[in-house]
């Protein structure tokens, strides 16, 4: 089951993809997808939607960040092997952990904005979980089945500001990130090692890696956060990006205004956003 949040005419809801469509779900199942993860429903709505078809077409909404109103949005940095050497750094012995603001994030389909502060900016595809039932100190070997879904992230980012500040601010410019274009939940990826992430500039190849060449795997970072923080239904962890970002290149490569930007995760879909000037 795929599911995304979205608003009609300026109202904010949710529902189910179906095919090319979508299945309005908010008016019956609660105001939000994060209430409905939180009262446990998915299992029930999967049985009752199985067979339904689409009531709206996805061209006659205007898609939201999947989560909208995530509690926590948890980033971890350096995760991929090659992404640290390309870097010029080591391998860390703990995750590299740090918080991004839900206003730093936009749906599908909707614009990424370029700074008028910076030109230094970055595209990250990631993968990104969403919690689906919460708890402190989870059993590593217990972590998958705290996970509603999976959803693709660009965890896109300000250089200069990264460098001369923290990852938190490079991060948390207003709308510089995005998140969509929607849910896939968890029963449908037992083994989310076994996802292949993919970011296009342009139409051009810039990202590829199996989500298996993380450092730190789902299991350990469910396990991990729930550690330091409880975590709760709707709380988001975007898991790291792979080699192949525009910093890293010769000469770099940023992100400029008419940009088109694809995170494309197997089993999940494709987010799509063009850069504009803000």
């Amino acid at each position: 089951m795929k599911l995304a949040s979205y608003a009609v005419d300026g109202r904010p809801t949710w529902g189910a993809v179906i095919g090319d469509g979508l299945l309005d779900l908010g008016p019956s199942h609660g105001a939000t997808l994060r209430a409905a993860i939180a009262a446990g429903a998915l299992p029930a709505i999967a049985k009752e939607i199985a067979g339904a078809r689409a009531n709206r077409a996805q061209s006659s909404v205007t898609f939201l960040p999947t989560i909208p109103d995530a509690g926590k949005i948890i980033c971890i940095g350096r995760n991929y092997k090659a992404h640290v050497a390309e870097s010029g750094g080591k391998p860390l012995e703990f995750p590299s952990v740090f918080i991004r603001l839900a206003t730093s994030q936009v749906g599908h389909g909707q614009p990424i904005r370029l700074s008028k502060l910076s030109s230094d900016y970055d595209y990250e595809g990631e993968l990104a979980l969403v919690i689906g039932t919460g708890g402190r100190h989870i059993p590593r070997e217990r972590a998958l089945s705290h996970i509603a879904g999976y959803v693709c992230f660009n965890e896109a980012c300000y250089r200069d500001f990264q460098f001369k500040h923290s990852l938190a601010v490079g991060k948390n410019f207003a709308q510089s990130g995005a998140f969509g274009p929607w849910m896939t939940t968890a029963d449908e990826i037992p083994e989310p090692s076994e996802l292949e992430l993919t970011t296009r500039l342009n139409g051009v190849q810039v990202q590829h890696a199996s989500v298996s060449e993380l450092i730190f795997d789902i299991p350990y970072l469910v396990s991990y956060l729930s550690g330091i923080t409880e975590l709760v239904p709707g709380d988001v962890i975007v898991t790291g990006t792979p080699e192949g970002v525009g910093f890293a290149r010769t000469p770099p490569l940023w992100l400029k205004s008419g940009d088109n930007v694809e995170v494309e995760i197997s089993k999940i879909g494709v987010l799509r956003n063009r850069v504009e000037h803000e």
